[in-house]
């Protein structure tokens, strides 16, 4: 019979989500509905605020991807104000955010997206020495031998008896739809604990260069951290040869555990699941900002992630976009708990964007979304009209299209092995094979950042920040910019408007408000909504484990798009600090 699935929370992921979806009798999901249970307010903390400052504040809308709010901040600044930054700030800026994507990654598919497809427990069942031959087939990560994948497998078995779960409780081990055999869950879970360890000199590199993590400083203007040409305590807070070979160290230990674990794991599960190459798609269309410039505020040329969108899979005609445009970039509330003075049904640019509250649904808990109303804290973002994907997938395919040859190389290689042709991109699983081969193409940029950050303070060159509109005496009353970036999860980019030197208007767009947000005014789902719908069939409604894989393919991060207050705007936590 019919019936509707309610998965509330979704977990494994930042931030409060709601799935529901609607079944026939075949058990076929025939609608989905997707709900932020939170609501956003970051915007309305920072009107009247100094624009230099609300880096700080923006930086805090999400702790998973920790830097790139800030980023888009300052770069909204920058914008408004026709702020030139020295190029050694921009390759700084690029491996900070290029070691955010690849750390990332990384935890998403083994903390956040494995477990979808890895059965933790089948792992005890496994045969360490085949495991291990298992491991030295498909990679040369030197931790294969058969001790060490016994020893992992103790640990595991001290868990599960001593009823400690831990972060493997509550899974739906057992699911029929687990299809890994027992040595390649063993190796999974191998890696899963490993990448715990890796991430913490990972995020090493933020702290060089930004002072700390979770969210490093960041300036308007450039860099904070200074360039210094001496070593040990002389160079002080400055970044030092020191600070310098520990990044080199940092970005080599990135590229080793991205070569020899991350992207052989993906292609071995994925072999496992090759009927998920074919669900799942989502609304078939992709924007990406672009991102990682190599000379300051170099023309679109010198992105090394392209802008662009892609309508209807159509890999052979690359959209402009414009982000100052009116009317091109609109985010409706048709089914969102806000109000517009335009009209509920109005898009508005996030130039002129609102921040209006008004819930109109039944008090939380709540058996059923009234999917006729407003069912979601998330905005619907629109592209001339049309629901877009952000996020890898989108930045794969734009570098596809536009005739990247390493990701080119590394596409056929991965589809070459599955035996799948290019469009099992548009698929869940292909969501998630692209977040890999994205990671393998950054990091690898990274290295070559890195020279060139060297080679520049080798000849002299140790500007890291420009002066030349620091004071708001020299800026004009009125100004508007962007600041835009992709983030791990996709396009993000943050609205400004200025006046009199303080914040009058800001908006930020973030990627699961693209991805996550409910229908439009005309009926359209957002991505999320539309992937379910496309061939998932659920095993059992009870364990829902078809839209657990779907909608964590999209690295959900509901923090980002929502925050926290109630109906009526009182405070639900206060923090004190002795």
């Amino acid at each position: 019979m019919s019936q509707r699935i309610v998965v509330d929370p979704i977990t494994r992921i930042e931030g409060h989500l709601r799935i529901e979806a609607a079944t026939d009798e075949t058990g076929a999901i025939t609608d989905a509905y997707s709900s932020g249970t939170m609501v956003r307010g970051i915007e309305t903390i920072l009107k009247g605020r100094d624009p230099r400052d609300a880096w700080a504040f923006a930086q805090r809308i999400c702790g998973v991807c920790t830097l790139v709010h800030g980023m888009a901040s300052i770069r909204s600044v920058e914008d408004a104000l026709d702020y030139t930054i020295p190029v050694n700030a921009q390759i700084i800026r690029n491996l900070m955010v290029a070691a955010q994507y690849v750390h990332d990654h990384v935890m998403h598919f083994y903390h956040l997206h494995a477990l979808d497809w890895v059965d933790v427990v089948s792992a005890l069942k496994a045969d360490p020495a085949a495991t291990s031959a298992l491991a030295q087939s498909i990679s040369s990560w030197p931790k294969s031998s058969p001790g060490y994948f016994a020893d992992t497998q103790k640990t595991l078995k001290n868990f599960v008896e001593g009823g400690q779960l831990g972060i493997f409780a509550n899974g739906y081990w057992g699911h029929p739809e687990y299809r890994l055999p027992p040595e390649a869950n063993l190796m999974a879970v191998a890696h899963y604990l490993e990448a715990l360890a890796w991430q913490r000199d990972v995020v090493k590199l933020h702290a060089i260069f930004g002072g700390k993590n979770p969210h490093p400083n960041f300036l308007v203007g450039g860099s904070p951290s200074p360039i210094s040409v001496e070593a040990g305590a002389s160079g002080g807070t400055a970044l030092n040869i020191e600070g310098l070979q520990k990044v080199k160290d940092v970005i080599t230990k990135m590229q080793t555990f991205v070569d020899q674990v991350y992207v052989p794991d993906t292609l071995a599960i994925a072999g496992f699941y090759k009927d998920w190459f074919a669900r799942g798609e989502g609304v078939g269309n992709f924007l990406t900002y672009g991102d990682f410039p190599e000379r300051g505020h170099g023309g679109q040329d010198s992105w090394l992630i392209p802008r662009g969108v892609i309508l209807d899979r159509d890999l052979s005609k690359i959209h402009p976009v414009d982000l100052d445009k009116p009317g091109e970039i609109e985010e409706f509330v048709s089914h969102s708990w806000y109000d517009y003075t335009t009209g509920k049904d109005s898009g508005l640019h996030p130039y002129d964007g609102q921040t209006s509250l008004n819930y109109t649904g039944p008090k939380p808990p709540f058996d059923q979304l009234n999917v006729d109303g407003s069912y979601s804290w998330l905005k619907s973002p629109r592209w001339n009209g049309k629901a877009v994907e952000v996020g890898p997938l989108a930045r794969v395919l734009m570098l596809y299209a536009k005739g990247h040859e390493p990701t080119k190389e590394l596409a056929g290689m991965a589809l070459g092995k599955l035996g799948l042709p290019l469009t099992a991109m548009f698929s869940t699983m292909g969501r998630t094979a692209a977040r890999t081969l994205e990671s393998k193409i950054i990091v690898d940029q990274m290295a070559r950042w890195y020279e060139e950050l060297v080679d520049n303070i080798r000849k002299g060159d140790l500007a890291v920040h420009s002066e030349e509109k620091w004071d708001p005496a020299n800026w004009p009353a009125h100004a508007k910019g962007v600041g835009f970036m992709e983030a791990p999860r996709g396009a993000l980019a943050h609205w400004i408007v200025i006046g009199n030197g303080k914040i009058d208007n800001y908006q930020a767009v973030v990627p699961s408000t693209w991805n996550a947000g409910p229908r439009d005014a005309k009926g359209q789902p957002g991505p999320y909504e539309a992937a379910l719908m496309d061939r998932h069939n659920l095993h059992d409604p009870a364990q829902p484990l078809e839209i657990l894989r779907t909608i964590h393919s999209f690295d959900p991060c509901l923090a980002c798009a929502v925050h926290v207050t109630d109906k009526d705007g009182e405070e639900l936590v206060k923090v004190k600090i002795r």
